[in-house]
């Protein structure tokens, strides 16, 4: 389901910030599939002006892993990596939720739209001060996986269920 309750206008300077790990995850765990995060990136800008997109990525040392952060930056992305904490027991754990949060707040000042890709409800309240300072928020993730609140806060939200064609590779 697609909301867009605020016009995407041409004029519009966009910053987009991408939760890869989450992105990553809810394509794998609802279709088997991987995320074109080229079309991802034309999609969310929407034709309007780009100012600045930023993957958050989780590093875990593959040769794999070193191609697809590369075609990340080849897409236009820049990135921002972390190495996976391991604790004792064996738990893992790797979310760029704080940070995408201070980069947000501060990208806003420079943007009219910020664009979160992540469907994860812990951004509910960053939505809402975005919101509440004058910056129009927009959210795209794919609809199964994204947080009805989240979606509920956002200006416009953008279902990539309904344009997995364009944004799965099989």
């Amino acid at each position: 389901m697609n909301k867009l309750t605020v016009p995407q206008r041409k004029n519009h300077r966009v910053g987009i910030l991408v939760d890869v790990s989450n992105m990553y995850h809810s394509a794998k765990n609802l279709y088997k599939a991987r995320v074109n995060f080229g079309e991802l990136l034309k999609l969310t800008t929407a034709n309007r002006e780009l100012v600045r997109a930023i993957a958050y990525v989780v590093k875990s040392d593959t040769e794999e892993e070193k191609a697809f952060f590369s075609a990340l930056e080849k897409a236009g992305y820049e990135l921002k990596s972390k190495d996976l904490q391991v604790f004792p027991g064996g738990m893992k754990k790797g979310d760029w939720d704080v940070a995408i949060a201070i980069d947000a707040i501060t990208l806003a000042k420079l943007v009219d739209v910020i664009v979160i890709v992540s469907g994860d409800g812990d951004y509910e309240p960053l939505v809402d001060y975005l919101k509440f300072n004058g910056t129009i928020v927009e959210v795209a993730g794919f609809g199964r996986s994204t947080s009805g609140r989240l979606i509920e806060a956002t200006n416009n939200y953008l279902d990539l269920e309904e344009v997995k064609d364009k944004v799965l590779l099989k």
